[in-house]
């Protein structure tokens, strides 16, 4: 790539950006910071545009996020848009300095010099599909809603073990909601004594529930309660009554997320004329990659899954290993600097497609036998699955399982 005549480095900040302007010299045209606000983005995008005089080609910015309102905006008028992982600017920001002073300013300068002098170093940006961007969302957003409801069920589960163990006994992790509405019946265990089939029943064929019978539940609710202190059982109730309602929304907001990822799977499925790069109905057919792995892995890895850069997808996704080797002694260990939710979706596409894949069981097996520990053989699992994909991808062919036999190695 042809070096550009202007390399603009942007600190990002909450409040406001340092900017820093080289030319293609390394010389320094121009510092001074602007707001996060529309106003102060659409000065600095006017000025570049100036300074371009009318190329926009010829002017590179670097910033240390790979998205946002300045990314965006540079990139829609044609100017190229490069971001740098933070350890890497550490690393750039020490060829400056050795005392380990930092500071915005600081940074800035530093982003534009390393454009100038190691652009290889560096991954150009681009916008995504903006069904990629939506899905890429609510993906976020259902996992922070199950991260939530899972705390709050453990609330409830230690509310109701301090003075209502029984209905512990009925669901583990009082995460159902027929355990909530027969809380709502029969709130304590001076209560339940007095619990009759009938109404458990009702109960229990509105939430579907067949494992256990009106009879049962009602033996369990009425064994004898914890001798607890006064107060005790009438504080806990309180505080269960605050968390059931959440348990209830947190539920419902999880139904909705899974309905929009799959909605929006299926568009872009079927939206082949104008949606991303990606054969997402080839995608879909891999084992392991049901909706919601699907979505993390096509959300997160887009550009990657476009471009067909397996190495980088691998690092990305902590499946490549990280090699320590000095003199004799050399170490490989498992990669931590990666995607977290595209470091899950891949363990989970593994582990389903132990169960659904002939081949995968026994390549999981293979390692297994070999001395490998159940996550590394899931990795390396996942790795093979990785390199079926973009093969997959590469001929538009869904997946096919072979015989068995000669895929257990």
């Amino acid at each position: 790539m042809e070096p550009f005549a202007f390399n603009i480095g942007i600190d990002w900040g909450s409040e406001e950006h340092a900017v820093c302007v080289q030319n293609g010299s390394g010389t320094v045209i121009r510092e001074w910071r602007i707001a996060h606000s529309g106003e102060g983005h659409q000065q600095l995008l006017n000025w570049v545009l100036k300074l371009s005089e009318g190329d926009p080609s010829r002017v590179a910015v670097a910033l240390e996020v790979p998205r946002g309102s300045l990314v965006e905006m540079f990139i829609e008028k044609g100017i190229a848009v490069f971001f740098l992982n933070p350890k890497q600017l550490d690393r750039f920001r020490d060829r400056h300095t050795v005392a380990g002073a930092k500071d915005d300013r600081r940074d800035a300068f530093v982003l534009a010099d390393a454009l100038r002098t190691d652009l290889d170093k560096f991954t150009r940006c681009r916008l995504d599909h903006p069904l990629i961007v939506r899905l890429r969302e609510i993906t976020r957003a259902e996992e922070e809603v199950e991260k939530e409801f899972r705390r709050t069920a453990n609330q409830l589960w230690h509310q109701l073990w301090r003075f209502y163990p029984q209905l512990l006994s009925l669901s583990h992790a009082v995460d159902e909601a027929w355990i909530w509405a027969l809380w709502e019946l029969y709130p304590t265990p001076e209560q339940a004594s007095a619990a009759r089939p009938g109404r458990v029943k009702k109960i229990l064929y509105d939430h579907r529930i067949r494992r256990v019978s009106a009879e049962e539940v009602c033996a369990a609710i009425k064994a004898p309660a914890l001798p607890v202190a006064p107060g005790v059982t009438e504080a806990a109730s309180s505080h269960v009554e605050l968390l059931v309602p959440r348990l209830r929304l947190l539920a419902d907001q999880q139904k909705t997320c899974k309905r929009k990822i799959e909605a929006l799977l299926d568009q872009l499925t079927h939206d082949t004329r104008d949606g991303p790069n990606v054969n997402v109905a080839v995608l879909r057919t891999l084992p392991g990659v049901g909706t919601k792995n699907g979505a993390v892995l096509l959300s997160e890895a887009a550009q990657l899954l476009a471009d067909r850069d397996l190495e980088t997808l691998r690092a990305k996704a902590g499946i490549a290993p990280v090699t320590r080797q000095s003199g004799k002694s050399r170490t490989v260990t498992m990669r931590h600097a990666c995607d977290g939710p595209l470091r899950n979706a891949m363990y989970h596409i593994a582990r389903i497609a132990v169960q659904q894949d002939q081949v995968c069981s026994n390549y999981y097996w293979v390692h297994r036998e070999s001395g490998q520990k159940h996550g590394r053989a899931l990795r390396s699992l996942a790795d093979r699955q990785l390199r079926v994909l973009f093969a997959m991808l590469a001929t538009g062919t869904p997946y096919q399982p072979r015989s068995p036999i000669s895929n257990a190695t």
